[in-house]
């Protein structure tokens, strides 16, 4: 049968690479999981039990599209408890995952051919995403100097009709201040363009607060899920919020292509969102993690890397080591038994000179894992 060009997308590299450690793990190995971008928590304790209540007495069957009425609710709580905005719930919509969120919100706001605006390094699927939808990710290549975040200079000259960004990003963990996020809305609706805010990585901040596109304005998609800070990543859930103009259009396609998020995720991440002293223990790990990294790493030899503002990764350059960041990660892998990411799948242009480290698992792994990278390194005469 035929392939559709739609279709023909780049592979999710960071997926090839968990598979080439389940395979070693599967030979007998022990590998230290520096790759994949997912809390190495369950779900809280509490929203646990709050699904096995509901499977008591609840069918579990399909909800609204729009999603529980006390989720969408809960969410729209959230952001007065967070960043004092007043959002009415009826902006809300829960997805299946951010992914769900993205294929939602690139379908509502955007024609085949229409070009978005993306910072480079940046998240993969945004781009494949749009290329399977007929759309132009036109990809941006960001300042070190800026902390590899956009900045309305860098679009002059483009043609764009929408712009995506994420804060705290993925994958260097770098943040907009509210000035700086303001100038980028301000740039894209003063073209006429849609502007998306990935807030994903909300809630996992260190010295300051991750800033929100509805606290500088209402017409703006923000894309979030319960996969990062509430430490739900396979339970697929998350949520958008629209403009009220939008919703009816976003409502109409969630219908049929999604039915609804799953019910089970949503119960549970209702339960979820009130987890407050489990959610901020697992915080207390990612700040230890986080310092044990930015120590660590430059020990080992991987020592031009910047602090993370938000996330749970540290994007290293490699580039003084090798151009090709996907045979250095296998060899990390192959070698000393702990997973990276290449910085391919983030920057086709320049990732062959970086690799995404994640500290999302325990500490005792990132403490296991540093000691594994430093002794590779020595290895290889690069250590300090």
């Amino acid at each position: 049968m035929r392939n559709s060009s739609r279709g023909a997308v780049d592979p999710f590299i960071v997926m090839d690479v968990m598979e080439a450690a389940r395979q070693a793990e599967d030979a007998g190995r022990h590998i230290i999981h520096m790759e994949v971008g997912q809390p190495g928590t369950p779900a809280p304790a509490a929203a646990r039990d709050a699904l096995s209540r509901a499977m008591q007495g609840d069918a579990l069957g399909y909800t609204v599209a729009m999603g529980l009425p006390a989720l969408r609710t809960r969410i729209a709580q959230l952001y007065g408890n967070w960043y004092d905005v007043d959002l009415d719930p009826a902006r809300v919509i829960v997805t299946p995952g951010s992914s769900g969120g993205f294929i939602l919100a690139f379908t509502a706001l955007f024609d085949a051919g229409n070009r978005i605006a993306l910072g480079a390094p940046g998240y993969p699927s945004y781009r494949q995403i749009m290329r399977s939808l007929d759309l132009v990710p036109v990809e941006i290549q960001t300042r070190p100097e800026a902390r590899f975040q956009l900045e309305p200079s860098d679009l002059s000259g483009i043609d764009y009709n929408g712009m995506m960004v994420a804060s705290p990003a993925n994958p260097t963990g770098t943040m907009l201040d509210k000035p700086a996020l303001a100038a980028l809305i301000e740039a894209a609706q003063a073209k006429g363009a849609a502007f998306l805010s990935d807030e994903i990585y909300h809630g996992v901040e260190y010295e300051r607060k991750a800033v929100s596109a509805l606290q500088i304005s209402d017409d703006v998609c923000v894309i979030n899920s319960f996969s990062k800070y509430f430490s739900m990543t396979g339970w697929r859930c998350g949520w958008l919020v629209m403009p009220e103009a939008n919703m009816r259009q976003v409502e109409r396609l969630a219908q049929n292509m999604f039915i609804c998020a799953p019910h089970a995720a949503q119960v549970t991440a209702l339960a979820a969102m009130d987890a407050d002293e489990e959610l901020e223990a697992n915080m207390a790990v990612y700040r230890e993690n986080r310092r044990l990294m930015i120590e660590g790493l430059p020990q080992a030899g991987f020592d031009r890397i910047a602090p993370p503002d938000g996330a749970f990764y540290v994007y290293a350059d490699i580039s003084h080591l090798t151009d090709d960041s996907r045979a250095f990660a296998r060899d990390i892998l192959d070698e000393a038994g702990v997973a990276v990411t290449p910085g391919l799948d983030f920057d086709p242009e320049r990732g062959g000179g970086t690799i995404r480290v994640s500290y999302a698992r325990s500490t005792a792994d990132i403490v296991e894992g540093l000691e594994r990278l430093r002794r590779f390194m020595q290895t290889r005469g690069h250590s300090v």
